[in-house]
């Protein structure tokens, strides 16, 4: 007997910064939240920025631009440019709104491997990248690596791309620094990480913590291990022994390699998926998944 397990579906992932592992304190109340949105403009269409409530967001990512021969690249370039100037008309409604262009995702990963693999790749992409930040006017540059020392999806990837990550982000912050001389305005870099403890060994996160004004975990798409359904962006474990994926569990593990708590956030997917499993017990929590529901992202194990 199979049991399909349905979610609700919607585009928007969305980053929370300042996440506690004991909880909100009194103080913690009083800070200022990073609330990330990302806004999709890898189909090449224009946004709609009235679907967009820009009171209730601190960031914003215009998702994607894409990583090609070293270089940062608007690969809808007409479209691109018309969203970038809709976004900043945000800033009118919210105008400590900071919109950033976040380079890569799961597609457009395959080239950042050889892009920052000599000093004379990682300078010309940390320039073309900044660039784009200058000529429209925006905030500052977020990668989304999908993943380095990793295949991803069926990417290049090799084990310099461990203190290569590191020195990309060198490269980046040194330029943002000279549009800072230009503008006297502070740039952000951030970055969106996997959050599995196989992406904090194939990186230094020690160090590029450092680097970094925010590191957003990408705390969702987990599902069950060895092939069974599970959630896909659970704020805790679950199961008898308490080891499945969670945002809990990679706040923790990125602390303990040396990141600190206030430049983490985690990130929630406004969008579902739906597998046939192979039994309803436990409404099909921990059983075995026989496939994907037509029309539904496939999930991906934890």
């Amino acid at each position: 007997m199979y049991s399909t397990l349905h979610r609700p579906l919607s585009l928007l992932l969305v980053f929370s910064l300042f996440f506690t592992l004991d909880g909100f304190s009194q103080s913690a109340r009083k800070k200022k939240y990073v609330i990330n949105g990302y806004v999709g403009g890898y189909r090449g269409t224009p946004v709609n920025i009235e679907e967009i409530d820009a009171k209730k967001l601190t960031h914003i990512n215009y998702a994607f631009v894409n990583c090609i021969d070293s270089m940062a690249v608007l690969s809808n370039l007409k479209t691109d440019t018309v969203n970038f100037r809709l976004l900043n008309q945000l800033k009118k409604v919210n105008p400590n709104l900071q919109i950033l262009i976040s380079i890569g995702g799961w597609t457009w990963s395959k080239n950042f491997s050889d892009a920052v693999l000599t000093p004379t790749s990682r300078a010309l992409f940390a320039k073309t990248s900044v660039d784009i930040v200058r000529q429209h006017k925006l905030d500052g540059v977020d990668i989304d690596w999908e993943y380095p020392g990793q295949l991803g999806d069926n990417n290049k990837f090799r084990p310099e791309d461990k203190g290569n990550f590191t020195l990309m982000f060198i490269e980046l912050r040194k330029e943002l620094d000279k549009l800072s001389t230009e503008t006297g305005k502070k740039y952000l870099l951030t970055a969106a990480l996997g959050a599995s403890k196989k992406f904090i060994a194939n990186t230094e996160m020690d160090k590029v913590s450092k680097l970094l004004d925010y590191l957003f975990l990408m705390t969702y798409d987990f599902g069950g291990p060895n092939g069974t359904v599970g959630h896909h962006t659970n704020l805790y474990s679950y199961g008898p022994d308490g080891t499945s994926s969670s945002a809990d569990q990679a706040i923790r593990d990125f602390i303990a390699a040396g990141v600190p708590a206030n430049k983490l956030g985690i990130g929630v997917a406004f969008y579902g998926k739906a597998v046939d499993a192979a039994s309803t017990e436990n409404n099909g929590l921990g059983q075995q998944r026989v496939r994907p529901v037509a029309g539904t992202p496939s999930p991906s194990a934890g």
